[in-house]
């Protein structure tokens, strides 16, 4: 932009908002960014003791801050997102149906690496829902350079930043093991606690097994529910180290390849992520059951949205896998379970 004097302004475009005050009256911007200025303009302009006013200098082939935006959030946007303009230049990107939101984290620090451009989102890896905001995004002048606009669209076309994942409608096997809950001396309460998780989202448990501390019988119970159509297995009890707890050694002998024992998430350390080829297997400790948020509000979204997790993922949960246990839970609208 430059400065020009307020006598010599018809015909330029202003590069930020002017600001009126009448006392007791008005005050707000009386010409906007982007205002063409005009020869009747200029008195009031005068009045309101203007006597420079920085305007845009534009090339023919710069871009308008709303085509910018536009431009450079459709590049940006995967499968369920849809785009909105609010207004004053910004694009916000909005989640089209319920699911997991994926951001693609560097190539976000790619695209705001030009300065020209401001792109910001929620955290990913967190379910959403339709309507919600995930994103937005515009450019700062008024009008940009097409060379950034361009650049930020061929950044784009390497990945995809941001899109929702569908959490697919799984059939859960549930094995539920312990000789106390098995022989009846107490009543099992994992099932309904898990019942009631997976059917929020989405999902529902074909059958439950109950299982004594037997790692034959945890394993015979693991291929019983896959070979009845299980897509999920969740495996609860016995998963600490203490030598009668044969969860994860059930889950081995059915023939689980282990990809972690152990998360470093509170509450969810003692959790299990194993693999009977493509049918995942969790090892759910006692937590799940009695905390609002644990990790399987972490893993389980990722799951059915049908990601197969590494050890690296369940690793990198360290950086904000402390739960506050806050008088009132608002997660996912808190930083748990996001680095």
């Amino acid at each position: 932009m430059k400065e020009i004097a307020v006598q010599d302004a018809a015909g330029t475009v202003l590069a930020h908002d002017l600001t009126q005050i009448i006392p007791g009256e008005f005050k707000g911007a009386k010409f906007k960014k982007g205002h063409v200025v005009r020869e009747e303009d200029i008195p009031l302009l005068i009045s309101m003791g203007k006597k420079h006013l920085y305007v845009v200098e534009k090339n023919e082939t710069d871009v308008h801050e709303d085509e910018a935006a536009m431009r450079i959030a459709a590049a940006a946007a995967g499968k369920g997102i849809r785009l909105e303009a609010p207004g004053e230049g910004k694009i916000e990107l909005i989640a089209a149906y319920d699911g997991l939101l994926k951001i693609d984290a560097e190539l976000l620090s790619q695209v705001i690496e030009q300065d020209e451009i401001m792109f910001a989102s929620i955290h990913g890896n967190q379910p959403v829902k339709a309507g919600q905001t995930v994103a937005g995004t515009r450019v700062i002048p008024l009008y940009v350079s097409e060379s950034v606009v361009a650049g930020a669209e061929a950044l784009c076309k390497c990945g995809t930043l941001a899109e929702i994942l569908p959490l697919r409608h799984m059939k859960v096997g549930l094995v539920t093991t312990g000789s106390e809950i098995y022989t009846g001396k107490i009543k099992d309460a994992f099932g309904p606690a898990l019942d009631k998780k997976f059917a929020a989202l989405g999902s529902s448990i074909l059958r439950q097994i109950f299982a004594d501390d037997d790692e034959g019988m945890i394993a015979d119970a693991i291929r019983t529910l896959i070979e009845e159509g299980a897509e999920v297995i969740g495996v609860t009890g016995g998963m600490s180290v203490d030598p009668d707890d044969r969860t994860p050694a059930g889950i081995r002998a059915a023939g689980g390849e282990i990809v972690s024992y152990g998360a470093p998430v509170l509450p969810g350390a003692m959790f299990l992520l194993a693999y009977m080829g493509d049918v995942p297997v969790v090892g759910l400790p006692g937590c799940v059951m009695y905390s609002n948020v644990s990790i399987f509000d972490l893993i389980l979204p990722r799951i059915l949205a049908g990601e197969r997790l590494t050890k690296r993922d369940i690793k990198k949960l360290a950086h904000g896998g402390l739960c506050r246990k806050c008088a009132v839970c608002t997660w996912p609208v808190c930083e748990f379970g996001k680095a």
